[in-house]
């Protein structure tokens, strides 16, 4: 797909993979609408990008309605739809503090397997309505998954059980919207210099790294926008999730 002038949603483009997902859609030449709850944050970088910040909780329908609304009467019909918003509390079924409140699951889902697929329907209404290229391609998905979806560590049955949702939806939706010339993909990235991440001791960072096979750094967000602007930039790369981990296989723990 062509990027010129291509109106683009990146949710969670306030920081760290969607900010990094954002600044290389810019890049590229789209005119992009961050959707987030930071709004401080957000309008930084949609200043820095030329773009527009949109405040949009993406678990709420009224919420992410308004949002797109709002994005298509300042850029036009969406055509390119990033979903990087997403949390990641840590919780055990059984902690030394009892068992795990079912509202504490429930809100990781809401957010990162809700959230993705009430953008995702939104988007995909959207595109449906542009004009198709040569190859009848109106748009293009592109959700967040992790590499947790497949070795969740212990405490992380939230956020496992919410990634593998984004996984398993991609195939699926790939198929479905495939005549509406829609092409839908997922990244499942492994240790990203996020803000979370920034915020933690030098010697935590430095002992993460060290799990990673090749190279033994962690991730920047730059390099996750990197393979969003090749997810659409290739026109048959669709139904797809791809790991971007450094070959990192987590342990349990």
């Amino acid at each position: 797909m062509d990027f010129q002038g291509v109106p683009a949603i990146v949710t969670g483009g306030a920081s760290g993979l969607g900010e990094g997902a954002a600044r290389a859609l810019a890049k590229a030449g789209c005119k992009v609408a961050i959707f987030d709850v930071q709004k401080e944050q957000g309008e930084q970088v949609a200043s820095d990008i030329g773009g527009i910040f949109v405040h949009c909780d993406v678990s709420s329908s009224d919420s992410a309605e308004a949002a797109v609304a709002t994005a298509r009467e300042a850029h036009g019909l969406c055509g390119i739809a990033v979903n990087c918003a997403g949390i990641a509390p840590a919780g055990k079924i059984l902690g030394r503090e009892g068992v795990m409140p079912l509202e504490n699951f429930n809100k990781v889902i809401q957010v990162n397997l809700i959230g993705t697929f009430n953008i995702m329907r939104l988007a995909a209404a959207d595109m449906a309505q542009r004009e198709p290229n040569a190859d009848g391609e109106r748009g293009v998905v592109i959700s967040t998954a992790s590499v947790a979806a497949y070795e969740g560590q212990i405490g992380q049955v939230a956020y496992s059980a919410s990634k593998g949702g984004v996984v398993a939806m991609t195939l699926q939706a790939a198929r479905e919207l495939a005549r509406e010339g829609i092409r839908v993909n997922t990244i499942a990235p492994g240790l990203f210099m996020t803000p979370m991440m920034a915020g933690m001791p030098q010697e935590v960072q430095d002992s993460l790294a060290a799990t990673l096979p090749f190279p033994q750094r962690l991730g920047k967000p730059e390099e996750f926008g990197m393979l969003v602007d090749q997810m659409v930039r290739n026109p048959i790369l669709n139904g797809e999730v791809i790991r971007l981990d450094c070959a990192l296989r987590m342990a349990p723990r």
